[in-house]
């Protein structure tokens, strides 16, 4: 504590040099603004030489991730997708220089914070109270610092980043409430909003007070301060026990997800009732005249409101934070759900992604990194969700966030590509666009076709994104020279790297062992080189302390065709089961980008295992039920419902779950198999709706879905369960959204 407090001191005496005039003037922030926006555009040089030249918290907050540590930057930007791909390379080195930045950054919002409050000429906004501005800042860093904590190897770094969420949380509401007061004076509504409670536990409701109350925003925030909670130097000393471990509670429909610290094994479950979000106990912004009809503003930047460049960076940047920190506490995977604890607040993916389009209206970064976080919401997390709500693709209203809104997607990623010509980064979004309209070939073709970028990261992302693409349209060649390339540009999984590009060649194996005997020896050779290569990179890398699940699931699936080559007496490549790759496709969700041609394709090589492979009948259950959901998911994405149901039914369901797991046995099956005969009644479902066959039968369908998914989201813990546990939580969500809406019709 007596640390902290001195370095506090030093930072006050160190900030004391500068104006505090020149801080706020409108010019400053600009030139500031202007600089990193160079980011957004590949131009590094640029940024760089705008970002060092100034003293303010505006050029401390953006210039702490520099041209080498920009990863950073990015994940700031593209935070869901750095949890949902987990495929960058952060290393530790850069990573410790990025938080020991990012804290200098914040002790400086800090103290330009508490300065403003008492200094006269400090900028009056007619909408938030003075020193927002540095708050927005403060608040920046710490969901910066929350994302680059939760990647970190330490499971204690992970935890103190989930706790600075909740801080930023705090900060951001209270900007946001005191822009709803400010609106609503304007339009002279005298009074409270909403019901005048509080989103925080405690009675308060938050204000930008709250910034300054709060016992670690305040004195306490500077470099290198250690919280009391977190004192601890051995993170494998570390034990975190949930509070209300011992408390009854009543079931839920909420996906209850597994996670294991430690030796900790429990049933997660969301967070405590008194910290959770509900219409009851949040405050929103109220509706007014000047708001959007969800209760936000959503002025355009040429609005009267926004005459002050300070004020929009205020607004966009509230927008941009709070939105992609409602949209990240929505996506955590039900498996890590027990440290929602921590935060005290669960997401509103809704809400969020509504405040990331308003935040993407305005030209700047945070305009620009709203717009990229839209996108990779839509392209990816939507393009990995399987029930997710019906949107018409041809409407472009600004209130439409549901489902895929394909033209309101397209113009913004137009109105982007005008902004920043230059940067390849829209041009990446451009090719997942492509893909998740299943236009594989065009997405390729854009990813190859493109001019090479001057950040190494992007390279890693734009090769990573081949890999798949790749993948996904049987393009076996590409897809395993791509995921070597993988291995070079970044340190993040290379035994996924390695496994996948495996997998391929066992493909081109197969493929050639009748036609080309001699060359199926050498894609034989080469696939075993590359998947027993894989186990000796799993666990290098760790995700909050433990290893990355996908790292487990290779090393398992090595140990059990070495062993099925022993036992059998037979060698390595023929003991490998059903086709590999086909089941990274189906974890990946690639069935959901390939057009018919390629879904045909997927049949014809799972009926290789069938047909062609003289060990079929040595196969079990566990390799049968593997191949049924494949084929059930492929023929799903066919439109062929019955049949994948059918398929699903005889040898996955009617098989005692018993006999699915234990061992080396890929007890993933029996919970995805549930899940997928969920969006089999969910696509019939929406058939019948689109017939107009009546809400009876519409209802009919939906009933029987919550009931498969339902079932799947109290499976016990299996292989991958945080992956396919997050389709699941989606598709409660989404059906949940469904009968809220029928009930209101019926009203």
């Amino acid at each position: 504590m007596l640390r902290g407090w001195i370095q506090s001191k030093k930072a006050e005496v160190n900030a004391s040099t500068h104006s505090l005039d020149a801080l706020a003037e409108p010019q400053n922030l600009e030139a500031a603004m202007r600089a990193v926006t160079y980011i957004m555009n590949d131009d590094l040089e640029a940024a760089e030489a705008g970002l060092t030249n100034g003293n303010s918290s505006f050029h401390k907050v953006h210039s702490k991730i520099p041209a080498k540590c920009l990863n950073y930057g990015l994940v700031f930007a593209i935070g869901e997708e750095s949890f949902l791909r987990a495929t960058l390379g952060f290393e530790q080195d850069i990573m410790r220089e990025a938080s020991q930045r990012l804290a200098d950054a914040e002790a400086t919002a800090s103290t330009d914070y508490r300065r403003a409050q008492k200094d006269s000429h400090s900028y009056k906004s007619q909408i938030y109270p003075p020193g927002s501005e540095f708050a927005l800042c403060h608040a920046k860093t710490q969901l910066m610092s929350a994302v680059v904590g939760v990647l970190n190897e330490s499971l204690t770094e992970s935890i103190r980043g989930f706790y600075k969420l909740r801080k930023a949380y705090v900060t951001l509401n209270g900007i946001l409430d005191a822009e709803a007061r400010s609106i609503r004076s304007m339009n002279g509504v005298p009074g409270g909003f909403g019901n005048g409670t509080s989103s925080l536990p405690s009675s308060k409701a938050p204000s930008i007070r709250s910034f300054q109350d709060s016992p670690i925003e305040g004195s306490q925030v500077s470099r290198g301060v250690q919280y009391e909670e977190f004192e601890t130097t051995n993170d494998d000393e570390d034990e975190f026990y949930d509070a209300d471990e011992d408390h009854e509670r009543s079931e839920t429909a909420t996906y209850a997800g597994h996670l294991e610290m430690n030796g900790i094994n429990g049933k997660l479950d969301g967070t405590s009732n008194e910290h959770r979000i509900t219409k009851d106990n949040v405050t929103m912004p109220a509706q007014s005249k000047v708001s959007a009809p969800n209760g936000l503003m959503d002025h355009d930047p040429d609005s009267d409101i926004f005459s002050n460049p300070i004020d929009v960076f205020i607004h966009s940047g509230a927008n941009l934070c709070f939105g992609l920190l409602l949209v990240m506490l929505s996506m955590i995977p039900p498996a890590f759900g027990k440290l929602l604890f921590i935060i005290g607040f669960r997401g509103d993916r809704d809400r969020g992604i509504r405040m990331l389009w308003q935040a993407s209206k305005f030209h700047n970064i945070n305009g620009a990194m709203a717009g990229l976080i839209v996108l990779g919401f839509y392209n990816t997390f939507v393009g990995f969700s399987d029930i997710i709500p019906d949107s018409d693709p041809t409407i472009s209203d600004q209130d439409t966030v549901e489902g895929y809104p394909k033209e309101r997607i397209e113009a913004l990623l137009v109105d982007m590509r005008s902004r920043h010509p230059k940067s390849q980064l829209w041009l990446l979004e451009e090719a997942r666009e492509k893909a998740s309209n299943r236009q594989l070939s065009a997405a390729i073709k854009l990813l190859e076709g493109s001019t090479k970028s001057p950040l190494k990261q992007v390279e890693a992302i734009k090769t990573f994104e081949t890999s798949l693409e790749a993948m996904y349209m049987h393009d076996y060649a590409l897809c395993a020279k791509s995921f070597i390339e993988c291995v070079d540009m970044n340190n993040w999984s290379h035994a996924l790297y390695y496994y996948i590009a495996g997998s391929a060649n066992v493909e081109l194996y197969r493929q050639h062992k009748s036609s080309d005997p001699k060359g199926a020896e050498v894609y034989a050779d080469k696939a075993t080189e590359l998947l027993k290569q894989a186990p000796k990179h799993a666990g290098k890398k760790k995700f909050m302390a433990r290893q990355l699940p996908f790292d487990v699931f290779v090393t398992r699936k090595i140990n059990k065709w070495e062993s099925r080559a022993h036992d059998w007496s037979i060698p390595f490549i023929d003991a490998v089961g059903v086709s590999p790759i086909e089941e990274m496709i189906f974890f990946w969700n690639g069935y959901k980008r390939m057009d018919p041609l390629q879904l045909q394709t997927s049949l014809d090589r799972l009926t290789w295992s069938e047909t062609s492979n003289a060990n079929w009948r040595r196969e079990g259950h566990d390799e049968r039920a593997i191949l049924a959901v494949l084929r059930g998911a492929t023929l799903r994405n066919l439109g062929r419902w019955d049949e994948a149901k059918k398929v699903l039914r005889t040898n996955v369901l009617s098989i005692d779950p018993a006999e699915l797991k234990g061992g080396l046995k890929d007890d993933w099956t029996a919970p995805a198999a549930h899940y997928e005969m969920g969006v089999n009644c969910w696509m019939q479902r929406r058939e019948a709706a689109e017939n107009g066959n009546g809400v009876d039968v519409e209802g009919k369908w939906v009933r029987e879905c919550e009931s498969w998914v339902d079932k799947a989201s109290k499976w016990e813990g299996y292989s991958l369960d945080a992956r396919i546990g997050l389709k699941i939580a989606t598709a409660q969500d989404t059906l949940k959204k469904w009968n809220e809406r029928k009930t209101r019709t019926k009203a």
